[in-house]
């Protein structure tokens, strides 16, 4: 979780208290101290609340927690006629973006420090480490719009930042340290993206790097903000970074992006507040504190929402556009009780007493765990929604489209967009993410899978060096059954997935259970890996 760091003196400015009621406050948003210093706190938060990555969004949250400011903090964005044109050539490597310009700043080394740890907190949390969104904030003064976001050959040159002679984009990838760091985002494509100004100068390689043209100083005062990514959720990533300059006194203005058609055309930022209702039974029932609805406005208003009654039983929440976690009226409700205060809420002894005991399929798998440690594999724990590509293409598995799977409905990433039915793939992406790590490499997973509509437990393992093969699997599949006083035969697999003839399925009591051996290396091409690696994947169910 982002571990944030605030100076006193900053904060004490911003929300207009001492640092010892800050202290004692903070806590309460949901947050950890980690390290209290003589000038400055650590301070851990929930990845749900990318507002809170700045001093200036946690004296906002502050402001409104201690009465100082209650209510909505409403931002007013001005038209600036600056115009942003997307290309077609860039839509397949990282279509969307979000763009505004924030006037008037007087920058300060805290708020330099403050705006640059933001970025690199939402590009790591909210930007899945620059693959969802990348942030580029730009010294306007140097650059002149209209502004065009298109994509280049890699031998397009430009100075970037921190450099003072030109260097080829792909040169960039392969020996500036933000391009080796990041070159793994771009490196499926033949072009790379790139935003230009009016004079044809580069203001920006997203995901990578900005030009040197750019540089943000204390003398800078007019800023250009650009946020690109692969989802949609660029536009609030831009509401968190501007809605933050604002809190400094920046005059937020709108750029108007035209991706090539009137029906294309938007203005960002949109700042304005949705609207979600919650019903005070629901919260009554959930809570268990009889709230009046005077409390409940209250209580919001302090977590800085604006709320209004709409029946004897409804009230209606407007939203702040900078709150990227309120996806359900419960998490309303949540911040209903934050804001009222949990020591405010009466304890009570249940009203039934019972004995709990660990599920039979947690003490078996917890059995599983000891065995694949002493085999020398390091447990991982990966996402359970993955994405059609991913399950089936990659995998070689076509077929598996057949039959029944569990899709999500208006998925916001095409990353998520089914529930898995197989671990194997999560696997071998994270081996793909540490390419960069020393071999040999072996994970295991145990987890969730669904199959025909039902959540089972499976194992999945994984092991990738330059000798894997399928006797080294063989012998982890004989260790396992042994420690688990158990019998097993072994047939020859057809799986798609893996050799054949270097493979093979699991059988207990007659019943096929799972599948191990060599992967086929179509399948490790997909992931882009260059080296054999041997998995296996049990259904744990099955032993029961």
């Amino acid at each position: 979780m982002p571990v944030i760091s605030l100076g006193y003196e900053d904060l004490e400015e911003l929300v207009g208290v001492s640092k010892e009621e800050i202290l004692t406050k903070i806590p309460m948003l949901g947050a950890d101290i980690e390290r209290v210093e003589e000038d400055h706190v650590d301070v851990e938060f929930f990845p749900n609340r990318p507002d809170l990555y700045s001093a200036e969004g946690v004296a906002r949250a502050l402001r409104g927690f201690l009465s100082i400011e209650e209510g909505a903090r409403y931002y007013s964005v001005k038209e600036s006629k600056i115009d942003l044109t997307v290309k077609d050539a860039v839509l397949p490597i990282r279509p969307h973006i979000a763009s505004a310009v924030v006037k008037g700043i007087k920058f300060s080394g805290a708020l330099i420090e403050s705006l640059m740890n933001l970025q690199e907190h939402l590009h790591r949390g909210l930007g899945r480490d620059r693959r969802k969104i990348s942030i580029g904030v730009h010294d306007l003064s140097k650059i002149e719009p209209p502004f065009t976001y298109t994509a280049v050959s890699p031998d397009f040159s430009f100075v970037p930042l921190d450099l003072d002679e030109e260097m080829t984009m792909h040169e960039i990838l392969t020996r500036h340290p933000k391009g080796v760091k990041y070159r793994k985002i771009l490196e499926d494509f033949d072009l790379y993206p790139i935003i230009f100004d009016a004079k044809d100068r580069v203001v920006s390689f997203p995901p990578i790097i900005n030009a040197e043209l750019t540089r943000v100083t204390e003398k800078t005062e007019d800023l250009f903000i650009d946020v690109t990514g692969t989802e949609p959720i660029v536009f609030k990533a831009l509401n968190i970074v501007v809605s933050s300059l604002a809190e400094r006194g920046g005059e937020i203005y709108s750029v108007r992006i035209d991706r090539g058609s009137k029906e294309a055309r938007i203005v960002s930022p949109d700042l304005s507040y949705e609207e979600m209702d919650i019903e005070l039974s629901e919260f009554r029932s959930l809570i268990g504190e009889d709230l009046t609805q005077s409390n409940v406005i209250e209580s919001l208003r302090k977590m800085r929402y604006d709320a209004d009654l709409k029946t004897e039983d409804k009230v209606r929440v407007k939203i702040p556009p900078y709150r990227v976690d309120i996806l359900h009226p419960w998490d309303i409700i949540e911040d209903v009780a934050i804001g009222y205060g949990y020591e405010n809420i009466r304890p009570e002894f249940p009203k039934t007493l019972t004995m709990g005991s660990p599920h039979k399929m947690e003490v078996f798998s917890s059995k599983i765990r000891e065995v694949m440690i002493g085999l020398c594999f390091f447990e991982v724990i990966t996402f359970t929604l993955t994405n059609e590509e991913k399950e089936f293409d990659w995998m070689r598995r076509i077929n598996g489209k057949k039959e029944e799977i569990v899709t999500v409905n208006n998925p916001i990433s095409t990353e998520h967009t089914m529930m898995r039915r197989t671990i194997l793939p999560n696997l071998i992406e994270l081996l793909s993410f540490n390419k960069h790590r020393d071999l040999p490499q072996r994970i295991f997973e145990i987890g969730d899978v669904i199959l025909n509509g039902k959540t089972t437990e499976s194992l999945a393992a994984v092991s990738i060096h330059s000798d894997a093969e399928f006797s080294e699997v063989r012998s982890y599949i004989d260790a396992l059954f042994r420690e688990m006083k158990m019998e097993a035969k072994i047939k020859n697999s057809t799986d798609p997935a893996f050799l054949e003839g270097r493979s093979g399925d699991i059988y207990v009591n007659k019943r096929k259970i799972g599948v191990f051996g060599e992967m086929h290396p179509e399948v490790v091409w997909n992931f882009k890996l260059e080296y054999p690696i041997v998995a296996m994947e049990i259904n744990l169910e099955y032993f029961l």
